[in-house]
């Protein structure tokens, strides 16, 4: 089977309980270290699927790397090779597309509430889940593409996260594990202090507070996105 490209934008921003579960279920995926310099393959035809992860910086940036993964990503859709956005990925999706990336209102981080649509669509990703506590670290938001219908939102952001088919972009991260949250809150502590004064920011403590069993919950929402997302796969 072809694997599943991955794109690392950051290095504390892997792919996380993705790996996990794409080893459990014997599926071979390839990391690009996009914070290192690896290139950008040019060409979706090796790949069975397309994974983009988040990171710091805003897909209106100025970035070598921007537009060959913008492009990437539409022959991918354009392929019906499925692609899964996580936050600056889901962004990333929704600028090829046609959609804008702008500020959000409320910078958000955190743990917080996030209600599942109504829809058919919705259903058939997540079941018969109507909200559940999602990881949030982002100052900016998407609007919807073309075609897109909408999955899920929260308190502070409507757009959370989209489908188009077999095709995926979430605002929030569904890919956390207590390693990841403990090292984000390590290296974006300026961050967490300097937007303290927003009412959708948390304090380090609050966020790493019963954290093994907020991951716990959030691996059994990632299981069933990513159990689904898995059967668009092209061989």
């Amino acid at each position: 089977m072809k694997p599943v490209v991955i794109f690392r934008h950051v290095a504390v921003e892997g792919p996380g309980y993705l790996a996990n579960f794409l080893d459990a279920q014997g599926i071979p995926w390839q990391l690009i270290k996009v914070d290192e310099g690896e290139a950008i393959p040019e060409s979706i035809s090796a790949f069975s699927g397309m994974v983009l992860m988040g990171g710091p910086m805003s897909v209106n940036d100025n970035l070598p790397w921007i537009q060959p993964v913008l492009a990437l990503i539409r022959e991918a859709i354009a392929a019906d090779v499925p692609v899964l956005g996580h936050c600056l990925g889901g962004q990333l999706i929704s600028k090829a597309l046609g959609a804008t990336v702008s500020p959000n209102p409320i910078k958000e981080i955190g743990w917080g509430e996030v209600k599942v649509s109504a829809n058919v669509t919705a259903h058939a990703w997540f079941g018969d889940m109507e909200s559940f506590n999602g990881f949030h670290w982002h100052g900016e938001t998407f609007s919807l593409p073309a075609n897109a219908v909408h999955l899920l939102s929260s308190q502070y952001c409507d757009n959370q996260a989209y489908a188009i088919g077999k095709h995926l972009a979430f605002q929030c991260h569904i890919e956390m594990t207590p390693e990841m949250v403990e090292s984000w809150c390590e290296v974006g502590a300026d961050e967490l202090k300097s937007a303290s004064a927003s009412p959708a920011v948390q304090t380090p403590a609050d966020i790493t507070q019963n954290l093994p069993l907020h991951c716990f919950f959030l691996n059994k929402v990632a299981n069933q996105i990513y159990t689904q997302w898995i059967k668009g796969l092209v061989n």
